[in-house]
């Protein structure tokens, strides 16, 4: 599991990791049972205080979303996660706002921006389809 965090986004980080998480989940990168990288671990991999991830990780587990099992480690959530379509869509949103803002202070137009996009979900279909065909 990698996640980024961007101290200059203007959101806590503990929301970033939050967010992140969400998303691996409703896209299909982290699956119910799917063992989380310990607090202390993402911490140093994240040059952050661990008690910023412990932060996220418990609103995640309060959410329904993570299961801790002490001593054993964080898991996304076997219950089933609460991530409706409609959440996915607000956490693209959120990406698309800062994907467009950053791409304004560049002084991309609309155009360009949708054609970096478009460029990047070809690619993601390409990645997609190479997965499939090296499968079993």
């Amino acid at each position: 599991m990698k996640l980024h965090i961007n101290p200059k986004e203007g959101k806590p980080i503990y929301r970033q990791i939050m967010d992140q998480v969400k998303y691996l989940i409703a896209s299909g990168r982290l699956s119910p049972g799917d063992e989380l990288p310990t607090v202390r671990g993402l911490a140093q991999d994240l040059l952050i205080n661990p008690n910023t991830v412990a932060r996220a990780y418990r609103e995640l587990e309060q959410a329904g979303i993570l299961v801790t099992r002490q001593g054993a480690g964080t898991y996304v959530s076997t219950q089933g996660t609460p991530l409706s379509r409609e959440a996915c869509g607000r956490l693209l949103l959120e990406r698309a706002r800062a994907f467009a803002a950053e791409a304004w202070h560049l002084g991309y137009s609309l155009e360009d921006t949708i054609a970096l996009l478009r460029e990047a979900h070809e690619e993601q279909h390409e990645i997609s389809n190479d997965h499939k065909e090296n499968l079993p």
